[in-house]
């Protein structure tokens, strides 16, 4: 878990954050509104970490990976609720678009995480077998004899 739904009400302050998940109108904010938006912003940044990484990166054994990973999802996170209240304000969607740049640029190795000890590999994008040695001597053809 990279953020809590605290960490979005921060973000938001709490008007604008029971404005944007209030969907009845009781004056208080819709957790599963916040947890839907918090998991996706989370599962997006893992989406591309995890073309590199051993994914959820565990901040407590890489905390300077705290801050670029907690403004990175509170940037998803916020786009997330605000898109459901257009029109988007224009910084919104333009911290969004620099997020996933920035998440898109680290999946492709152009942009190294900033960690101390090493990340562990994502263990499913491991090398794949491969053929090696010589092409086949014979074909299927040629053992059924066409």
């Amino acid at each position: 878990m990279y953020i809590t739904n605290t960490d979005i009400q921060t973000r938001l302050g709490n008007a604008l954050y029971v404005q944007l998940t209030d969907d009845t109108g009781s004056g208080s904010a819709n957790v599963s509104v916040v947890n839907e938006a918090r998991l996706g912003a989370e599962g997006e940044v893992d989406a591309y970490l995890a073309t590199r990484y051993q994914v959820p990166i565990d901040l407590a054994v890489h905390p300077e990976l705290s801050g670029v990973l907690v403004s990175i999802a509170l940037d998803l996170a916020e786009y997330r609720l605000r898109s459901r209240r257009p029109p988007i304000p224009a910084d919104a969607v333009a911290k969004r678009a620099a997020a996933v740049e920035w998440l898109r640029r680290v999946s492709l190795g152009e942009i190294e995480l900033p960690a101390s000890i090493a990340i562990a590999s994502n263990p499913a994008t491991a090398p794949r077998a491969a053929r090696v040695g010589d092409a086949r001597l014979l074909t299927r053809e040629e053992l059924s004899g066409s």
